[in-house]
């Protein structure tokens, strides 16, 4: 089992707060896993195991919680009447109209609450109106370059790592699968076509999942290009799939409320303004990628783009598009001390290359740090403030 220790540490900060705590992200990430190492967490600390009721609501024998009153009597009756106690669970969406219960428990001054979820749906309608400033987020993925690189017991051998880690897939149970590529590939498999029908055909009304598959693979064929909803319904027309603007939009959505997708918007740095139009879009997992895409080559630095969006993700930043004049920043990741820039490139050896990463950031004139991500295995460069630094050592936080 590999220690999610930034997550496990987020939990514990709101430990015993007057709040829910909602773990979110894509099926199979590591939410179940992470509310399990907490509840060991609890024990070592002295917690006896009566005052911890966990319930896995995607498990059979539990079919029966689903009822809402049934499972609001169920904790209720098992909860200790001395003390606090720590209730875990796991995939509340499977329990219809459940925000009204959690609510209710939420109002038992002796309850914690814990719940995962594995569609963002859930934290919208109803749910927001019931529980809005009564909840707090923690909003997993799948494993860290840093977590794999822990995970193998050394640091030797950073590119030969990367590789694996984009290959095999960033989802921890794959670790265990060591390199059986058929294996992997079947675990995959069975991750999607999960999502895809409980967490996106189901909650949509009349979608065509041909037409959704359409979409997500080329919006994953896309990933750190620009695309417009219009675009892709043009895409989809013209190879004689005939759908509208708001069917993509509302097929997008789905897919970013399911986890597989996360927009980059996009952001005027000079004028200071969102823009509505041209964003981007990055895979969860690149394995999935090339699980639907096959092996073919995508360019190597839009792959580490995908890799480093994901990651400045989980450091706690908004993550945007930068516009600077007719240029563009990769990234623009805006956090509560401020602003950092990033530029991101597979190499920027050759002198027109990094002449190009470094024109758009040379232009901004304030003084956020601002930095360009290779893979180069170079000694790290400054020019002008602008920093040149190794990508890989930089995802271990080096």
């Amino acid at each position: 089992m590999i220690e999610r220790k930034e997550y496990l540490d987020m939990l514990l900060r709101w430990k015993d707060k007057q709040v829910i705590k909602v773990i979110t992200g894509i099926r199979r990430c590591g939410k179940s896993t992470l509310m399990e190492m907490f509840q060991q967490h609890l024990l070592k600390q002295g917690v006896g195991q009566e005052h911890i009721i966990a319930v896995n609501l995607e498990d059979y024998d539990n079919m029966e919680l689903r009822d809402p009153m049934m499972l609001h009597k169920h904790i209720t009756g098992q909860a200790s009447p001395e003390g606090k106690t720590y209730v875990f669970l796991d995939e509340i969406q499977n329990v219809r109209d459940f925000p009204p219960m959690v609510d209710s428990l939420f109002t038992r001054k002796n309850l914690d609450l814990y719940i995962t979820g594995s569609n963002a749906y859930m934290l919208s309608g109803e749910i927001a109106t019931h529980l809005s400033g009564r909840y707090v987020t923690v909003d997993m993925l799948p494993l860290s370059f840093a977590e794999y690189v822990s995970w193998t017991g050394d640091e030797t051998d950073l590119p030969r790592k990367y590789r694996e880690y984009l290959e095999s897939s960033s989802f921890p149970y794959v670790t265990e699968l060591g390199n059986d590529q058929k294996a992997i590939e079947e675990y995959l498999s069975g991750i999607y076509h999960t999502v895809v029908l409980k967490d996106v055909v189901g909650r949509l009304k009349n979608a065509d999942p041909m037409m959704l598959e359409s979409i997500l693979r080329f919006l994953l064929s896309s990933i750190g290009s620009p695309l417009s909803t219009k675009k892709i319904a043009d895409t989809m027309v013209s190879a004689g799939r005939k759908i509208d603007v708001r069917t993509v939009e509302k097929y997008i959505q789905a897919f970013m409320d399911a986890y597989i997708l996360y927009q980059a918007k996009r952001y005027d740095i000079k004028g200071k303004q969102h823009l509505k139009t041209q964003e981007k879009y990055y895979a969860v997992d690149v394995g999935l990628r090339f699980l639907l895409l096959g092996r073919q080559q995508l360019d190597t630095g839009h792959l580490l783009e995908n890799i480093v969006y994901l990651e400045l993700l989980r450091r706690g930043y908004t993550v945007y598009i930068g516009k600077m004049d007719s240029l563009e920043v990769d990234f623009v990741a805006v956090n509560q001390d401020g602003t950092t820039y990033y530029q991101v490139a597979a190499s920027a050896r050759e002198p027109s290359t990094l002449e190009r990463e470094l024109r758009s950031l040379q232009k901004i004139s304030d003084h956020y740090p601002k930095y360009i991500l290779t893979l180069d295995e170079d000694p790290d460069a400054d020019y002008d403030g602008i920093r040149r630094i190794n990508a890989l050592r930089w995802l271990l936080r080096k």
